[in-house]
């Protein structure tokens, strides 16, 4: 051992790098939490079934996204009902001509789409898109149900 040199200065080494590893990666996640945009949640049924019941909770102005996979001319119902009454509400949207985009909206305007029955135009994946009805501080529990039939 040099004289003045530390057996532990390694440790402190890999100490300090392993601390700012685990600080970038908290603010990752902390960045998708709040205001970043994290990938939807797939929606699957469970084999045998046609339909799904998600529960959740929007704050704020969040959003949560939804993708579901549906085949063209299959009949896609989504009821949603939520606490404080009507507080959450849903838009959908589904591919376009081109396979690329997200471009065209089933349904009403989200502010007062609480449910939708419809034939789906397309094969592909529709996103679901749920949010408060109100962009101020508050919570709103929400439960939503989808269901598919051929």
């Amino acid at each position: 051992m040099h004289p003045g040199k530390s057996l532990f200065f390694p440790c402190k080494s890999a100490f300090i790098c392993g601390l700012f590893l685990f600080v970038l990666a908290t603010a990752a996640t902390a960045s998708a939490q709040n205001g970043g945009k994290a990938e939807p949640n797939r929606i699957e049924f469970r084999r045998g079934t046609t339909s799904t019941t998600i529960s959740d909770t929007v704050r704020g102005s969040e959003e949560a996204e939804y993708v579901l996979s549906a085949k063209k001319r299959q009949r896609l119902t989504i009821k949603i009902t939520s606490t404080p009454a009507k507080s959450s509400a849903f838009y959908i949207l589904g591919k376009g001509n081109d396979g690329l985009d997200l471009d065209f909206t089933l349904g009403r305007d989200y502010d007062s789409n609480f449910n939708y029955s419809g034939v789906l135009p397309t094969t592909g994946d529709y996103l679901i898109t749920v949010k408060r009805q109100a962009e101020t501080k508050g919570t709103s529990h929400y439960r939503m149900t989808i269901t598919i039939k051929p």
